[in-house]
């Protein structure tokens, strides 16, 4: 008899993180941790560790397109996590490859490091918001990247909001502008998306917790957000489950070292069993 159950299965298109705590590898453990089952595509290697990244190597678009269509055809996620993505010639493949298919994409705009080297050209920034922006279901830019798509300021609730309505026009569906570049005791990531054509406004808050080991926290969040979303949860509450994840995953490793730089979170800290759906 052949099987009739499956897991809830998301797809991530990023880029290999050597030291283990962001990227690729942050996404299988959060999909892990998650209890869904986690496929990958790999669009670039880096060099780097808690310190900072030293370099990277971008693979060909066809080998990225190829991957895409190997994963999807066989295994058929429902739920598709990008970062990084490092060029214009990925971007192109990525696009081409997933609109032969109707999936929920989560976009996290990848541009800059924490340790600010740059993983994605300019011009990429242009062809993301061209391409991939309209195809994705949600957005997750951090203030900076916020910034670099929209090409305005954001020092105001008004500044963000103006950012907000470029990229709808752009095409953009929702978009979680994460909070965590704010100073103070609490930080609040702002979810805006469209009901009955007017800019419907979510806020996320959550106390701010004193460690250096943050990196690979906008990586997890996307896709805890992806993980979320292919276990059933509606947007607004696969962010707030994502958002809780990722705090408990910070508080429990904050007290961890790993490396002389910023350290990892803690992934696996409260680990679910894997989901199981019948088909």
């Amino acid at each position: 008899m052949n099987p009739q159950k499956t897991y809830p299965i998301v797809l991530s298109i990023a880029g290999s993180d050597s030291s283990g705590g962001a990227g690729i590898q942050a996404d299988i453990k959060t999909f892990s941790a998650l209890g869904v089952y986690g496929a990958t595509v790999i669009t670039a290697i880096t060099a780097q560790n808690t310190q900072g990244v030293n370099s990277q190597f971008a693979l060909s678009p066809q080998m990225v397109y190829e991957q895409i269509i190997a994963v999807v055809d066989d295994i058929s996620p429902t739920v598709v996590k990008i970062g990084m993505l490092s060029n214009v010639d990925i971007i192109d493949a990525v696009a081409e490859a997933l609109s032969q298919y109707n999936l929920s994409i989560i976009l996290d705009p990848v541009m800059v490091s924490s340790s600010g080297h740059r993983l994605l050209s300019i011009e990429g920034q242009e062809a993301l918001k061209n391409k991939l922006l309209p195809m994705s279901a949600l957005i997750t830019p951090n203030i900076p990247e916020m910034e670099a798509l929209s090409q305005m300021p954001l020092t105001s609730f008004k500044e963000k909001e103006k950012a907000a309505h470029y990229l709808f026009e752009c095409g953009a569906k929702a978009i979680l502008l994460k909070g965590g570049h704010e100073e103070g005791d609490i930080k609040t990531d702002i979810l805006y998306s469209i009901y009955d054509g007017e800019i419907k406004i979510d806020t996320f808050s959550s106390d701010t917790i004193c460690t250096k080991n943050i990196h690979g926290t906008g990586c997890t969040l996307s896709s805890a957000i992806a993980a979320f979303i292919a276990r059933g949860y509606h947007l607004p509450q696969a962010i707030a489950e994502a958002k809780c994840y990722v705090a408990e995953a910070i508080r429990a490793g904050a007290d961890i070292k790993i490396g002389h730089g910023f350290g990892p979170v803690n992934h696996g800290f409260n680990p679910l069993k894997m989901t199981i759906n019948d088909d």
